[in-house]
């Protein structure tokens, strides 16, 4: 079970970067006016006169507290799946090795009764992984659901405070549509600044 359930949890990661990383394009041309910010990227006209900035999603997963706190928390939550695998496993094992010991020793109303209990049980064993399996996967897309709401309202946010920039891409090591990209529309460690200030006073709000 260890190693098929690593796998469905590597194929999970995966979605989560995927699924991050399809927020490549954001368009945020009726944002209204705000404030500019001074510090943030100076947006880059392209033709037609759209300012365009990108995000590199590869650093910001990497260094975003949040994301990494899901991923903890997500960890513990597999490691608890699989104890209580193995638990129920070696509670048969032991149940079902008593009763090859002891059988004997019971009615034998008792013992089709035990036998119909140790078969119900197998059989619910043989599916235990999968269910597992499920469970951890419906827990992976609830909390990749909460980072891309946390992100997608953080540049939404932060595109109408400040530069309003009308198309917002992403970067990416293996699944990046561009070849290059200049760097001076990279607004990655402003988002990344932001995102992990916003996250942390949440945090300190919660616990206060």
């Amino acid at each position: 079970m260890e190693n098929k359930t690593n796998k469905i949890l590597i194929a999970c990661n995966a979605v989560l970067l995927i699924g991050l990383i399809g927020i490549y394009i954001l368009h945020f041309t009726s944002a209204p006016k705000s404030k500019v910010n001074p510090e943030a990227a100076t947006p880059l006209q392209k033709d037609g006169g759209l300012t365009v900035a990108y995000v590199d999603t590869d650093t910001l997963l990497a260094n975003y507290q949040y994301a990494k706190d899901l991923e903890a928390d997500l960890l513990a939550y597999k490691n608890q799946q699989e104890q209580y695998g193995r638990q129920q496993m070696e509670k048969f094992q032991n149940d079902y090795q008593d009763y090859l010991k002891n059988g004997s020793n019971l009615t034998l109303t008792q013992q089709q009764a035990k036998e119909a209990e140790l078969k119900q049980r197998a059989e619910k064993i043989g599916t235990l992984e999968q269910e597992l399996t499920a469970k951890i996967m419906e827990r992976q897309i609830a909390e990749n659901t909460k980072l891309l709401n946390a992100i997608f309202a953080f540049v939404r946010e932060y595109n109408a405070q400040n530069q309003q920039f009308d198309i917002i891409l992403r970067k990416t090591f293996e699944n990046s549509p561009s070849l290059y990209l200049n760097p001076g529309m990279d607004i990655t460690q402003e988002i990344l600044d932001g995102l992990n200030e916003e996250y942390k006073n949440l945090k300190k709000k919660n616990n206060d």
